[in-house]
């Protein structure tokens, strides 16, 4: 897909590649998904790689580190260890939209890295011209099967509301998927259904685990209030990507997105998508996309909602646009910019 040529890992040397991610091992957080994509992708080109929450002294050739601030410490390790190593540095809607302007901690970590990762184009726009001149962009990719956002490795409990597919095929289906989070707006879409006319058959699945108890317990008390909501919590991973390959509609609300694993496997699913206006996702789908509404906009996504639910030809310009973006989610595609990025690294031996 997408004209992108096999990469061969017999054409590098290897190299000992250390990626460090805020996110606990056995999470779905998407900066945790990220890494162990990355470290599949690393280790096909014919690396060692290992992933840790910090760096740990190990004697590493390269340091990929998510999020500049969270990572910061483990980048002045690394470098004070290892003063010519390289540092690639990726960065987070967080990191972007929030850190990055004023955070003096994220900034030194920039400074200080080789290469900076951006996850879309418009994140460039976000940072000073020493920084843009060493940033590359690697869309997320998606393989078949992987895992979603919000999933876990093992099937959760069964939960109230949990009941995705006995509603009969009428029913309009929209996945909202990712962890229970402020800055990921997650009840808005459970918010926009409650507007619908009482002819709509629209369905709100939430994937996805609560950071907090508070997100918990407003997830139940939507589920009691809202007869549209379901709260099915973290899912197995083959589970969540069934739930969204059967939606008729995957909603992203986020506040701010580096560049969403959800909108990547969205559109490797083939399923249509309607998204808040921030640059995070404006940077994957493009300016012109017909599926925006503006952050906390509740009246505005509800009438998108509608207007999917009602009208074919508007359902079908959605999936449509996301088709066109099927190589961006073409996991040859993120192979290959790895693959170009270490080559500005490596040191044949």
């Amino acid at each position: 897909m997408g004209g992108v040529p096999h990469v061969c890992a017999a054409e590098l040397a290897t190299m000992r590649i250390g990626i460090v991610t805020p996110a606990p091992p056995d999470s779905r957080h998407g900066n945790r998904i990220t890494a162990l994509r990355w470290a599949t992708i690393l280790r096909r080109l014919g690396n060692h790689v290992s992933i840790s929450q910090k760096y740990e002294g190990k004697p590493f050739d390269l340091l990929v580190a998510l999020h500049a601030r969270k990572s910061h410490s483990s980048i002045i390790s690394f470098r004070r260890q290892h003063p010519s190593a390289p540092i690639v540095v990726t960065l987070t809607g967080t990191d972007l939209y929030r850190d990055i302007p004023a955070n003096h901690i994220a900034q030194e970590s920039l400074d200080i890295a080789t290469r900076i990762v951006v996850l879309q184009p418009k994140a460039i726009d976000e940072l000073r011209p020493s920084w843009r001149k060493k940033t590359r962009v690697i869309f997320q990719s998606v393989k078949n099967g992987q895992a979603l956002t919000g999933t876990s490795a093992k099937p959760a409990k069964a939960r109230a509301g949990n009941h995705a597919n006995k509603r009969s095929s009428a029913s309009f289906d929209v996945s909202v998927v990712g962890h229970l989070r402020a800055v990921k707006d997650p009840f808005r879409t459970a918010m926009a259904s409650r507007l619908l006319p009482d002819s709509s058959m629209v369905r709100v699945l939430q994937i996805g685990g609560a950071m907090t108890k508070g997100m918990a317990n407003r997830a139940r008390r939507e589920m009691i209030i809202n007869e549209r909501y379901q709260w099915l919590g973290e899912q197995s991973q083959s589970r969540a990507l069934k739930i969204l390959k059967k939606s008729s509609l995957c909603v992203l609300s986020s506040r701010m997105e580096g560049g969403a694993n959800v909108l990547s496997e969205a559109i490797a699913a083939s399923v249509p998508i309607l998204a808040s206006r921030v640059d995070g996702n404006v940077g994957i789908l493009g300016a012109d996309y017909p599926g925006y509404f503006d952050v906390g906009d509740t009246r505005q996504l509800a009438r998108l909602l509608t207007r999917a639910e009602s009208c074919s030809e508007y359902i079908a310009e959605l999936k449509a646009w996301s088709n066109s973006l099927t190589s961006l989610a073409d996991p040859a595609r993120e192979e290959q910019a790895w693959f170009a990025l270490i080559n500005e690294f490596r040191t044949r031996k």
